[in-house]
């Protein structure tokens, strides 16, 4: 699916929401961004949760270790991501890598 700019994953069609895809389709058939935007819930007036996350992800050339290793000032220093949204990346993040470590 191509993703419009500005548009709410509301007016989406159903299979193509991130929390809907995950039901139907399973965890693997979700993007990292959508993996993400599932974690910040919402996204802005402007652009949306999967929309925020793909800048998020752009931010680190689509790195996950990279990610892993931003704190909440960096990710709050993505527009549209506040203090709520970064501490559930970092705290996501943190779990997995714990689970790693386990």
């Amino acid at each position: 699916m191509e993703y419009k700019s500005g548009v709410n994953i509301k007016s989406w069609a159903e299979e193509d929401r991130p929390r809907e895809k995950l039901l139907t389709k399973g965890i693997s058939a979700l993007t990292n961004a959508e993996l993400i935007a599932i974690l910040i819930g919402s996204g802005t007036q402007n652009e949306s949760a999967v929309e925020l996350s793909r800048k998020i992800l752009s931010s680190v050339d689509n790195n996950l270790n990279a990610l892993g290793k931003m704190g909440i000032k960096e990710l709050t220093g993505v527009k549209g991501i506040g203090p709520a949204k970064a501490i559930s990346i970092v705290a996501a993040l943190e779990l997995g890598r714990r689970r790693k470590n386990a």
